[in-house]
């Protein structure tokens, strides 16, 4: 049995806010817990939205959304409920970093977690044995965090059952990001999104910037895109705000590049730019000498630049660039 309990009723009328108490025995608290911050709306009969930021602790337009909807959303504005998470990893998002600087843990590889695992798997146990069957749709939010930067778009997946998908498509398309995204994932296993969507619920999630920040504009759209799914659902009264969101796809495994060598980026291409398929997109320069020739990567197909490397030193693995194509 999870040991995660909740200090709020997660089934009641009105607005509660409090925490997911999860008990963490550790050198400085020997009782200790870690207090995940969470807020319910209820009010009467409806669907269940479930809205979550911080999966990784360095993606902050989740966070900065959620916050203004717990602390601006009241039960008259809604039908149904809403749940809201902004801090899903809060050790990460505590911490600054992509996964719990407690365990080590990336929670979007570790779903559907264990109720007896590390205090990661716990977390991802409780939301997926618990909170996620309470939902009719799920937003789970993203952005690149420190390592990389993406176009802001909203995403839906590939899926065999062509309901389900048609249905997630349509709560991606009324998010009314500047970009959508039909998206394929380089590994799925033990992502929020794969248990989500298993149960045959609505999924939405996002990539809205990177690089460790949010700006004005990422936040704009993520607040905005909150609210247009709740009125998509059904659960938050008003029209939804529509935006001329221009259709991607991601539809195969080359749209991926990654670097062969460690070494300074060099971009030649940015992100929006249209590229041809074998076209230089990047060089990487040897930092140690100079004189010697840098690797040049060429893109794999056509399409734009959909996503980019943040930092301007690459390790050999890293993602490099996302191409993706318009449709």
């Amino acid at each position: 049995m999870n040991p995660i309990r909740p200090t709020i009723p997660l089934d009641a009328p009105g607005k509660h806010h409090g925490f997911l108490r999860l008990p963490y025995s550790r050198n400085d608290s020997a009782w200790g817990s870690v207090m995940i911050p969470l807020t319910v709306i209820g009010n009467g009969d409806g669907p269940t939205a479930l809205l979550t930021g911080g999966n990784h602790g360095d993606e902050y337009e989740g966070p900065i959304a959620l916050q203004q909807l717990a602390w601006e959303l009241e039960p008259d504005d809604i039908t149904g409920r809403v749940i809201i998470a902004p801090y899903l990893n809060y050790p990460a998002f505590k911490a600054g970093t992509r996964v719990s600087p407690i365990d080590q843990v990336n929670m979007n590889r570790c779903f559907p977690g264990r109720p007896d695992g590390t205090v990661t798997q716990k977390i991802a146990h409780f939301f997926d044995s618990v909170l996620v069957p309470m939902a009719d749709v799920v937003l789970d939010y993203h952005s690149g965090g420190k390592t990389l930067d993406f176009l802001p778009y909203a995403a839906a997946h590939y899926l065999d059952d062509a309901d389900q998908q048609a249905a997630c498509v349509a709560a991606m398309q009324a998010f009314g990001a500047p970009w959508s995204m039909m998206m394929r994932e380089i590994d799925a296993v033990g992502m929020f999104d794969t248990v989500v969507e298993e149960k045959g619920k609505v999924f939405v999630t996002t990539e809205l910037g990177g690089g460790g920040t949010a700006t004005a504009a990422s936040a704009r759209i993520a607040i905005s895109g909150a609210k247009n799914v709740l009125r998509h659902a059904g659960i938050l009264g008003g029209e939804i705000e529509r935006s001329d969101s221009r259709m991607l796809d991601m539809p195969g495994d080359d749209c991926f590049h990654f670097a062969t060598r460690d070494g300074l980026l060099h971009p030649l291409a940015d992100l929006g730019e249209p590229v041809a398929e074998g076209q230089p997109i990047a060089r990487i320069w040897p930092a140690d000498r100079t004189g010697v020739a840098p690797v040049e990567v060429v893109a794999n197909r056509a399409g734009l630049i959909a996503a980019r490397h943040f930092p301007g030193l690459v390790q050999t693995g890293d993602c490099l660039a996302v191409i993706a194509v318009p449709t």
